[in-house]
């Protein structure tokens, strides 16, 4: 075969993938082998990109009929760019960046799934103190991990919310500020936990976190994405009309540019940072082209950011997320927090309902 011809066939495959894929992605169920399209977007575009520029190189061929290919590529770079572009530089930025930031009302947080069977512990816990964060979120930590991490940050950060699970789904939250009405939920499973607690700033301001961990649709874990998406979008109905400043941070176990995510957001009327920055993508931490961001911090319009940094690698599967915000009330004016059509809000309750029936979705 010549070198045209083993070009077409890896255009070809790799064409077949991208639109494959991407019309999967389309399709309104909540089966996970629907829903994990939702997560190689970026992925998919670059080979569609490919199978475009290696159809250009060589012509094809002649018995293939090079528009309807190429239309194909095309509708899949539309799709998956629209998805996409908003965590690029080239969109406009969701959240400001601070204008006065003052240590009185700033909040430095980092959010980590430590992977349950990693046993790097030394590895996590310097790469989160050379960062010195004021709150710290930890997932999938069992009695293990505990063990460690509250002698690593018991002495400098004594207010704790401790679940350690076996199960992969402990969390464990540390704060140097007092937290205030801290309590653990298991909204949906009586085996996946979420929190809630107010952190005082330094100024006395107080802000409302909400950490979450819901279980992702994959084999082993849910056939469906309805458990999941049921978990986040009862967090944002919960904190869509707060009185108080709100942070929800955690591992989400779906993308930022998923229908779910992106209805959570307008549910909650809460910010995302990325937005116009970049992906931060924080999953697989040893696959570099195989990433996605997974690890969330969303928060109201009363907050600006001073940083947001994804941390080094800490022998997890995720790297950690290192946030620092400033509250200054004055940005609501000015931020443009996302806002539910009723139709919207109507799609959330029904999920939210389902799940609590246990009933089985079919789209």
């Amino acid at each position: 075969m010549s070198l045209d011809g083993v070009l077409v066939g890896v255009a070809l495959v790799l064409g077949a993938v991208a639109v494959g894929a991407t019309a999967l992605s389309l399709v309104r169920a909540k089966y996970w082998w629907v829903r994990v399209w939702d997560f190689p977007r970026v992925q998919l575009f670059v080979a569609a990109l490919a199978s475009l520029g290696l159809w250009a190189m060589t012509g094809g061929v002649e018995f293939l009929p090079d528009q309807g290919v190429q239309g194909a590529l095309g509708a899949v770079l539309v799709v998956q760019g629209a998805a996409i572009w908003r965590y690029t530089r080239l969109a406009p930025r969701e959240v400001q960046h601070a204008r006065h930031p003052e240590p009185a009302r700033a909040l430095s947080l980092v959010e980590s799934n430590v992977l349950q069977t990693n046993r790097e512990s030394d590895r996590l816990i310097g790469v989160v103190r050379a960062v010195d964060p004021d709150v710290m979120l930890f997932v999938e930590t069992d009695h293990w991990w505990q063990e460690r991490l509250d002698a690593a940050f018991a002495g400098s950060h004594p207010h704790a919310l401790r679940c350690a699970l076996e199960n992969t789904y402990g969390m464990l939250l540390y704060s140097r500020l007092p937290l205030e009405d801290a309590r653990i939920e298991f909204l949906l499973k009586p085996d996946i936990p979420s929190m809630q607690a107010t952190v005082r700033l330094r100024g006395g301001e107080p802000l409302w976190l909400n950490c979450v961990h819901p279980r992702p649709p994959a084999p082993g874990e849910s056939d469906e994405s309805l458990e999941r998406d049921a978990e986040l979008l009862l967090v944002g109905k919960r904190v869509r009309d707060a009185r108080l400043p709100v942070i929800v941070l955690g591992d989400l176990n779906d993308v930022a540019w998923s229908r779910t995510t992106r209805l959570f957001q307008k549910t909650s009327r809460l910010l995302d940072p990325r937005k116009g920055r970049g992906f931060y993508s924080t999953f697989h931490a040893r696959y570099p082209g195989l990433r996605w961001p997974l690890d969330h911090v969303f928060f109201s319009d009363r907050l600006r950011l001073v940083r947001i940094a994804r941390l080094g690698y800490v022998g997890s599967d995720h790297f950690p997320v290192h946030l620092v915000l400033d509250l200054e009330p004055e940005a609501a004016a000015e931020q443009q927090a996302p806002e539910a059509k009723a139709s919207d809000l109507a799609e959330a309750h029904e999920t939210v309902a389902e799940a609590r029936n246990g009933g089985t979705s079919r789209g």
